[in-house]
């Protein structure tokens, strides 16, 4: 059985799936619309509050990490380049071919950002870290309004002294 719960979030309510005690999605609103969990899910905010918890204390910057006890299913490559990103620091961003490298292939930079597309828990597995060699954000499966949203707000709370941009509030 698949349980589910929405968490209100400053980028809209974000809805957290597990199954067997497991993440299994985390979808984020899109189009200015919130996710809807598949029918046959169950609400059940009690068994999904505890990571429920721990992703609403990233949004409002008490936390840095949020823990992954396993990747989700996918194949190998996507598990590795999952892998790959789960180790990118809070606050920092690195490219498509930085991934591709650190999980095995430089030269993949295109499956990476397939893969990182295919990512069934973004923020979980921070996704949005991973930019283009150009500087520019590259893609997002929520939109790159999310996607530069959470970069400015990690960034923000890495080191808010200097966070010298104007607005990046996203409403």
């Amino acid at each position: 059985m698949i349980f589910y719960t929405y968490i209100p979030t400053p980028i809209g309510r974000i809805l957290y799936a597990r199954k067997d005690k497991l993440p299994y999605r985390v979808l984020l609103p899109s189009g200015g619309r919130d996710p809807s969990p598949d029918p046959s899910w169950k609400a059940d905010e009690e068994t999904t509050g505890p990571k429920a918890a721990e992703l609403a204390a990233y949004f409002k910057g008490e936390t840095k990490t949020i823990s992954c006890t396993g990747l989700p299913e996918g194949t190998p490559f996507q598990q590795r380049i999952w892998n790959a990103t789960l180790q990118i620091p809070y606050g920092r961003t690195v490219s498509y071919e930085d991934v591709a490298r650190a999980a095995g292939n430089p030269k993949a930079c295109r499956a990476a950002g397939a893969a990182l597309g295919a990512n069934p828990l973004p923020v979980i597995i921070p996704c949005h870290r991973v930019i283009a060699k150009s500087g520019s954000l590259g893609g997002f499966s929520s939109g790159l309004e999310i996607k530069s949203y959470l970069i400015h707000l990690e960034q923000y709370h890495s080191n808010p002294a200097s966070f010298s941009s104007s607005s990046h509030s996203f409403r």
